[in-house]
């Protein structure tokens, strides 16, 4: 049984889409699970379809306004052509009045999936033979949640997908079933453990980091700089937390993983969204898979 896991990652998730291409396109990769957190979630629904051109629409497309009704930071541009992130104090003191509890909402993300996966995708995948699942986070229940398209109506799991993709405090917080939720990426950034458990003996990993961390913070020039750079350090140890207990799994029941890092640093910030830098990281992610099969491929040959 294979599976196709791609983590969380915001926008960087263009890149992971280059990926799934050539691993499905170029390889004939076939999947019978498909698992993502956050941005990973948006992805496998129409990958699982086998409809690449379809979500490379959407990724290479979208920007602030198609994910956030209610965007909470600015996005300037400095003197060397750098991306520079400060909170919109209007826009966040305004959701406040509002009763929001979190300072930006991403209803229009809903939205967006509504008009990306229709109710005939939705039944095909449903009614087929493979299984799509999104991680989300009950934080109600301090737990980690896996919601497969087997269990829901269209409604439902549309639900799901959107929450997976909740970065808060900057997106929206739902309650559903009477519980609070948010990304999935808080309790699962890379659920390569939940893959296993599902029966997969090989799997691939689209993991929208680098295996080595190539830079350092640099210092906090407001709230909202602090508190990307405190997600990114949770989000880090979880990732990796992730990875070790995914291949210590796999070590004990024989299964192969084979892991897809993103080779440079995309961005610091993967809540800005821009076509331009999208399209190349989805072209990236595609030339990577390329030649580390290549690569592969001559190792083996020599051997």
């Amino acid at each position: 049984m294979k599976a196709l896991v791609i983590s969380g990652g915001g926008s960087k998730g263009a890149f992971a889409g280059g990926v799934a291409q050539y691993l499905q396109g170029e390889l004939g990769r076939e999947y019978d699970l498909y698992i993502g957190t956050s941005t990973g979630s948006l992805l496998i629904s129409h990958l699982a379809l086998n409809k690449i051109a379809e979500i490379k629409e959407v990724y290479t497309n979208v920007n602030q306004s198609s994910i956030f009704n209610r965007r909470p930071f600015l996005v300037k541009q400095d003197k060397f052509g750098q991306d520079q992130i400060s909170i919109n104090h209007f826009k966040v003191l305004r959701n406040f009045f509002r009763g929001s509890k979190t300072f930006g909402e991403s209803k229009n993300l809903r939205k967006l999936i509504t008009n990306t996966l229709s109710k005939e995708e939705f039944l095909l995948l449903k009614n087929g033979p493979k299984d799509v699942v999104v991680t989300v986070s009950n934080l109600s229940l301090n737990e980690t949640e896996y919601k497969s398209i087997k269990d829901f109506d269209y409604e439902d799991f549309v639900d799901w997908i959107w929450i997976s993709c909740n970065y808060i405090p900057f997106m929206s917080l739902v309650t559903k079933n009477g519980c609070e939720y948010a990304d999935g990426g808080f309790g699962s950034m890379v659920p390569i453990k939940e893959a296993l458990e599902r029966g997969a003996t090989e799997v691939d990993v689209i993991i929208l980091e680098t295996e080595v961390t190539h830079y350092s913070n640099l210092p906090s020039k407001n709230v909202f700089s602090l508190l990307s750079n405190l997600h990114g350090f949770m989000m880090d140890r979880i990732e990796k937390q992730n990875i070790t207990i995914g291949k210590y799994v796999a070590g004990h029941q024989d299964a192969i993983i084979n892991l897809y890092y993103t080779p440079t640093v995309l961005t610091t910030n993967s809540l800005v969204f821009k076509k331009e830098k999208m399209k190349q990281w989805w072209e990236s992610g595609y030339q990577f898979a390329a030649s580390k099969n290549i690569d592969n491929n001559e190792i083996k040959t020599d051997e």
